[in-house]
């Protein structure tokens, strides 16, 4: 068989079509019933590529010219890669090959109804297994029509099995040159030139995490996004919601989008299609509507369901139809695979930000420059230098092996050098804007991906350490360990800790972080001086008012650290901002007053009853609201925090419940930071309006000692263990426990002493809130203290 329907292709056709078209295969035989759009097509097949080969004596030329190959010299490569794609363009299809190959054609374009484009794409039959990827690394040709242009792209396609980067990689991986065949498929073209595309996975690409399908997107053909020329859209949604019908978008960036491409005039190879300039009122907005991120979550999880394993997917939204459709889909090849070993980085030092960009993986490495402004100069890095550019393609692979670390001007995190990064093992920093202008060649840098989401180049060469465990069960103990997590971005790789949820999710590092305005400017953003309007107007890109940006960036972020944990607890604590915090934010000096002390004034549960306050706090009970009953993350539970009377403590909660935090309301647990001696004084009184405390040890210790924690006049007698804090700890435990109610603690105190975590566990509290750097060392410290200590499936 020379040539086959797409249709009548399945997974068991590997062999003969290769991995990329069996799959397309697959989908429309099996999935077309479960709404998977794919467009159709035909393909050749292996045995067709052979018989190309030996009609013409190419094979035996080519066998003998890579037979003397060393792929390490990379300009002997080039020149081996060169020839041998010459040989195949020149060479014409057998007769009965092209005959084939037309009539096939004929037939599908009378079905696309007259006049139609096709993409011609390649699937080698060692492609897409799960422990390799081969993608982007043969050619695909968009936009082609007429069957002699078809042909002439098949020939590309045929010769791009030899490009310079595909032969490396098969000599890296183990493959026999003459084992991997090429097989071509012409598939009906998507108009997204007029509407969408992009990549998504069915799992978080940095850290793993399953629970997730993570949506890169971007206008125009998918080519950008796949090469990394553009710095497209990003989207989380959450599977678990996402099943139960819930809109289950926690996560969005917006990216620049500055270019796409579209169709051009003409149906030739290599001329038909451009790259032109988005306008710059759509870089500004999403390029995906919610309903369609959730249509395509949805069929990345039947997709995924079906595979049996995480996958990878390119997809197309037809501007000419509205309708998505499933392009590829290939099983993802790095993150999925299980590694019995966990490592972590963590950087010893500091220095100054040379650029930011986003972050892939989560290693650091630094060396020395070398600016390459294209793959003609590539030789010049040497093993361990980082490699600095504007963006790279598959031809870059067989010096990207020698680099201790990649950065580039553009791409986004499912862009080639985010691909190869994660398969070699390197730290990359995408999508930066201008690495190539503001690094120079032969500088030392760091290059850090281990910070969340960002990836940072720092200038020098900073220490940075390196730990590993061992994946596996805990040992039980009869205290849970939670976590203290501010950083929504790295909520998916502390939630493969060991952990029994959260106990301490900041609200005011989304704030600071995540939106970096005050609450108050976005309420009066048409009342605003025009150079602070403009500041607002830039960050709240892609939403629809300043005051939604504020409302809905709160909500990713805290849902995105509940979709980590669920079914979990996550103690999610309102806002602890003090004013001179709150100062530092956009806008923050025209609201806020200068305290002597703001320690002691403004802050907490008084902040939330105040007049002046209380339409801001109304802003986080709105998001935290639609958290819990629209996203349906029902794990989420209220911290408040500073609460210095009974009667303010009263005020609260009815503010809560008038804005729709209704204490037992679909299961809503309310509890108290317990951080003040008159909080543990009448612990009992207190107890009766929350459903529990969470212990502050930090406040709970400068207020019991009356000292300045922030002083460090007297920062040597700030200490938890002091017996006056214990006598307070005691008496709170005490009465949560005398009630029936949940206690724990989430302050520095037991992440900083193992035997204050020690003496807590005797008192009887439930919980201990670490962060997420001393899990494991506390968890195991705290095993020793119980022999009868059994095995634990919290790992």
């Amino acid at each position: 068989m020379r040539v086959a329907w797409l249709k009548d292709l399945r997974l068991k056709d590997l062999a003969e079509v290769g991995g990329k078209n069996a799959s397309l295969g697959e989908m429309i035989g099996a999935l077309a019933a479960a709404g998977i759009r794919v467009p159709g097509g035909f393909a050749t097949t292996a045995a067709a590529f052979h018989e190309f080969l030996d009609s013409n004596g190419l094979k035996q030329r080519i066998a003998e010219r890579l037979s003397a190959l060393d792929p390490a010299d990379v300009k002997a490569l080039a020149a081996c890669g060169k020839a041998i794609r010459s040989w195949i363009l020149e060479t014409p299809f057998p007769a009965p090959l092209e005959q084939e190959i037309r009539e096939h054609y004929q037939q599908l374009e009378g079905q696309a109804g007259g006049k139609a484009s096709f993409a011609v794409r390649s699937s080698a039959t060692a492609e897409d297994l799960p422990e390799a990827s081969f993608a982007g690394q043969q050619e695909t040709f968009l936009n082609i029509s007429g069957a002699d242009n078809v042909l002439e792209a098949m020939r590309h396609v045929f010769a791009s099995l030899y490009n310079d980067r595909a032969i490396s990689y098969r000599v890296h991986q183990g493959f026999a040159h003459g084992a991997v065949a090429l097989s071509a498929a012409v598939q009906q073209m998507v108009r997204s030139d007029l509407g969408a595309s992009g990549v998504l996975f069915t799992l978080d690409t940095e850290s793993g995490f399953r629970d997730v399908v993570f949506i890169t997107a971007s206008y125009g053909l998918g080519e950008m996004v796949v090469q990394g020329a553009v710095n497209p859209d990003e989207f989380y949604v959450h599977k678990p919601m996402l099943e139960k019908n819930r809109p289950a978008i926690v996560r969005r960036a917006l990216g620049s989008k500055l270019q796409k491409m579209v169709f051009s005039q003409s149906a030739t190879t290599g001329k038909s299609t451009r790259v032109v300039d988005v306008p710059e009122a759509e870089r500004h907005r999403f390029s995906l509507s919610d309903e369609d991120i959730l249509e395509l979550a949805r069929y990345a999880v039947t997709i995924e369901r079906h595979y049996g394993r995480p996958m990878d997917i390119e997809w197309g939204k037809d501007g000419a139809d509205g309708r998505i459709y499933v392009l590829q889909a290939r099983p993802e090849t790095v993150k999925s695979r299980k590694r019995d070993v966990e490592e972590r980085f963590a950087l010893k030092g500091s220095s100054r930000v040379l650029v930011t960009g986003r972050a892939i993986g989560n290693k650091i490495g630094s060396g020395t420059v070398r600016v390459i402004a294209d793959a003609s100069k590539m030789s010049r890095v040497k093993d361990g230098d980082i490699l600095v550019t504007d963006m790279t393609d598959p031809n870059w692979e067989p010096v990207m092996k020698v680099a201790a670390a990649i950065v580039t001007n553009r791409g986004g995190r499912t862009c080639h050098a985010a691909i190869i990064a994660r398969e070699l093992g390197i730290p990359a920093v995408v999508g930066c804007g201008e690495a190539t202008r503001r690094l120079k060649d032969g500088q030392q840098v760091t290059v850090s991906c281990a910070e969340g989401d960002t990836g940072n180049v720092y200038e020098g060469l900073i220490p940075f350490e390196v730990t590993s465990r061992s994946r596996g069960e805990m040992p039980r103990i009869p205290v849970k360990i939670t976590m203290n997590v501010g950083n929504p971005e790295l909520a998916f790789e502390f939630a493969q800790l060991p952990n029994a949820g959260v106990g301490l999710a900041r609200l005011e590092f989304i704030i600071n972080n995540e939106i970096g305005v005050h609450p108050r400017a976005c309420l009066e953003y048409p009342k605003l001086p025009a150079p602070l309007k403009g500041k607002l107007e830039e960050k709240a890109r892609g939403y629809a008012t300043p005051k939604d940006f504020f409302r809905e960036k709160m909500v990713e972020g805290v849902a995105t650290i509940a979709a980590a944990f669920w079914p979990k607890q996550v103690i999610v604590r309102l806002s602890d901002f003090k004013s001179n915090e709150y100062r530092k934010l956009l806008g923050g000096e025209s609201y806020e007053p200068e305290e002597e002390n703001p320690m002691l004034g403004w802050r907490g549960a008084s902040r939330y009853v105040a007049k002046d306050f209380r339409e801001c706090f109304e802003l986080e009970c709105a998001a935290l609201k639609k958290v819990r009953d629209e996203l349906g993350l029902t794990n989420v539970e209220l911290m408040v925090p500073f609460v210095r009377t009974i009667s303010e403590a009263k005020e609260v909660i009815k503010l809560l419940v008038q804005n729709g935090l209704e204490r037992g309301k679909n299961g809503l647990k309310i509890v108290m930071m317990c951080e003040l001696p008159s909080n543990a004084i009448l612990a009992e009184e207190f107890l009766e309006l929350f459903d529990g405390f969470s212990i502050g040890s930090n406040d709970l210790t400068q207020l019991t000692l009356g000292l300045d924690r922030d002083s460090g006049l007297v920062a040597e007698g700030f200490d938890e263990r002091d017996a006056a804090v214990k006598a307070m700890l005691a008496m709170a435990i005490g009465a949560c426990r005398k009630h029936g109610k949940y206690v724990g603690i989430c302050g520095q105190g037991p992440s900083d002493h193992p035997d204050l975590a020690r003496w807590l566990m005797e008192q009887g509290i439930e919980s201990l809130s670490l962060n997420p750097d001393t899990v494991v060392s506390t968890w195991m410290a705290l095993a020793e203290d119980a022999p009868s200590a059994k095995k634990s499936a919290a790992a």
